[in-house]
């Protein structure tokens, strides 16, 4: 397809919660054609499909032949085989957190994309609440970021440790900030009802001093989802799920971002820019190298926290 097309046929393999966000997205967009909906579970692919009246698959390789592009919502251990299957077919891939369930299979599906000239997007959605901010533009960079991440408990992305499953957001925005490479890290992680890590936590230091202190848990009484980023005048605090901040660094930020439409949906602005860079040629707005260095940063903790 050429990226000068005003519409492409979309697809999306996965049609549980955040498969049926994406595939609504989709059916909404007027440069979409939700072709279809692929799932292993035939019941689960039929319902979402009639709910947007589109064709449920329960073959993978029918759909992805189907489509110009396609988002991969499957469970997380998943993720490499649906984006594999849909770049080896010359589609662009649209891939949820984590790009692939290791980093050398996520640096392999990069290497296909590279080679195939194929747009490959991870959906690490705070990127675009930070982007409604303004944070992106602060020249000056952080000394420390602290972050807490807590999930209530659910059924799932139980398939993977709870620093692939929440951390990574906050990894992903730490690797962002980060000047410098980073230099060592510490860290300590605990199963609470499943077989891996259900919290961890890390200290991750970076060859210039800049450290970054995180906290997850899948097992907390609420949700608790808070960033400080402190500089050298002062320190800014987001508050993720009440989407508001305290500003004391004298930056000129957006203390209205909330009702920024890439905040307010930040999936839909990721699915949106995804679309954008399939049809315009625009630059890819979260690349899938972003997504590699966050996925590399888990599974190094999970090892350095190994039980």
């Amino acid at each position: 397809m050429s990226i000068h097309d005003t519409q492409m046929k979309a697809g999306v393999i996965g049609a549980g919660v955040f498969g049926g966000h994406h595939a609504r997205k989709y059916a909404a967009s007027d440069r979409v054609h939700l072709a279809g909906v692929y799932d292993t579970d035939a019941g689960r692919a039929e319902a979402l499909a009639a709910q947007l009246e589109t064709r449920a698959y329960t073959d993978l390789e029918a759909l992805i032949s189907d489509c110009d592009a396609v988002t991969v919502a499957s469970p997380a251990v998943h993720h490499y085989t649906g984006v594999k299957a849909a770049l080896q077919a010359g589609r662009h891939v649209l891939a949820e957190k984590p790009l692939a369930d290791t980093a050398a299979r996520g640096g392999e599906l990069i290497r296909i994309a590279r080679e195939r000239n194929l747009v490959l997007q991870v959906g690490h959605q705070e990127r675009f609440v930070f982007n409604a901010m303004g944070v992106f533009d602060i020249d000056e960079a952080p000394r420390r970021i602290s972050a807490r991440r807590m999930g209530l408990r659910s059924t799932r992305n139980l398939d993977v440790s709870v620093t692939v499953d929440l951390m990574i957001h906050d990894l992903d925005l730490v690797m962002a900030l980060a000047r410098a490479p980073l230099a060592r890290l510490e860290a300590n992680a605990t199963r609470i009802f499943t077989s891996l890590p259900d919290a961890a936590d890390v200290r991750m230091v970076f060859e210039d001093g800049f450290e970054a202190l995180l906290e997850s848990s899948r097992a907390a009484e609420a949700l608790d989802r808070v960033m400080r980023i402190d500089y050298a005048g002062g320190f800014l605090e987001v508050d993720f799920v009440a989407k508001t901040f305290i500003n004391e660094t004298g930056f000129d930020l957006n203390a209205d971002f909330a009702e920024d439409p890439k905040a307010k949906d930040s999936l839909g602005a990721n699915v949106n820019a995804f679309i954008e860079s399939v049809l315009d040629g625009t630059p890819v707005a979260v690349p899938a190298e972003a997504g590699l260095a966050a996925l590399a940063v888990a599974r190094d903790i999970d090892r350095a926290a190994a039980l």
